[in-house]
C-alpha cells in the first residue's frame, strides 16, 4: 500500500498532532512510574487514545520493578499476544493484567 500524499501543511500537523501524542503519552507513563496512576486506573482509561494506543509490554514495564522478561511473562500467562495494544484487550485479560500488576 502506498503512503499517502500530503501537503507540506498537512504533513506539519500529522507531526505535530503525533509528537502531542507522545508528549500526552510520556506524562501517562511518568505518573505510573510515581505511583500517581495505579494500573486500574490506568485500564479503566484506555479508551482514551492516548493510553488505548500504548503497547501492553510497554505499559507493563513502566510499573516499577518490571521489565521486559517479566512482562513477558505476564503476557504469556495471561495469553495476550506480543504486539497487543491496550485498547485491544478483552475484559477477562484486562481484569487479569490489572491483577497481576497490584
Amino acid at each position: 500500500m502506498a503512503l499517502p500524499t500530503m501537503t507540506e501543511e498537512q504533513r506539519k500537523e500529522a507531526l505535530a498532532k503525533a509528537a502531542e501524542t507522545r508528549k500526552k503519552r510520556a506524562e501517562v507513563r511518568a505518573k505510573i512510574k510515581a505511583g500517581k496512576l495505579s494500573a486500574k486506573k490506568a485500564m479503566d482509561q484506555r479508551t482514551d487514545p492516548v493510553i488505548g494506543k500504548m503497547r501492553v509490554v510497554q505499559f507493563i514495564t513502566t510499573f516499577p520493578g518490571y521489565g521486559k522478561a517479566k512482562a513477558e511473562k505476564i503476557m504469556t500467562t495471561i495469553g495476550i499476544p506480543e504486539g497487543r495494544r491496550l485498547a485491544g484487550l478483552g475484559e477477562k485479560q484486562a481484569a487479569a493484567l490489572v491483577e497481576a500488576l497490584s
